[in-house]
């Protein structure tokens, strides 16, 4: 999944340079923690949130395949 979200948001971004994915494991799930540069935080985080909101079911949808709760932090 730490993969996945960092593909897609390199696409998105001016520099994809500054791009990272941290993981966390909290009990039953999966936090992923998206940093990207602050020019580029629009974005990613889209009019009215519709990226960022496409993002996560994109992941959601790539979870459920293996069961896991994954939630997309973006900060």
């Amino acid at each position: 999944m730490k993969e996945l979200l960092e593909v897609m948001a390199k696409a998105l971004v001016d520099h994809p340079d500054e791009v990272t994915v941290t993981e966390e494991q909290k009990n039953d799930m999966v936090v992923l923690k998206l940093h990207v540069a602050e020019s580029d935080m629009g974005k990613v985080i889209g009019k009215s949130g519709r990226i960022a909101k496409a993002l996560r079911q994109v992941i959601s949808a790539a979870s459920s395949r293996d069961k896991l709760k994954v939630v997309v932090d973006i900060g």
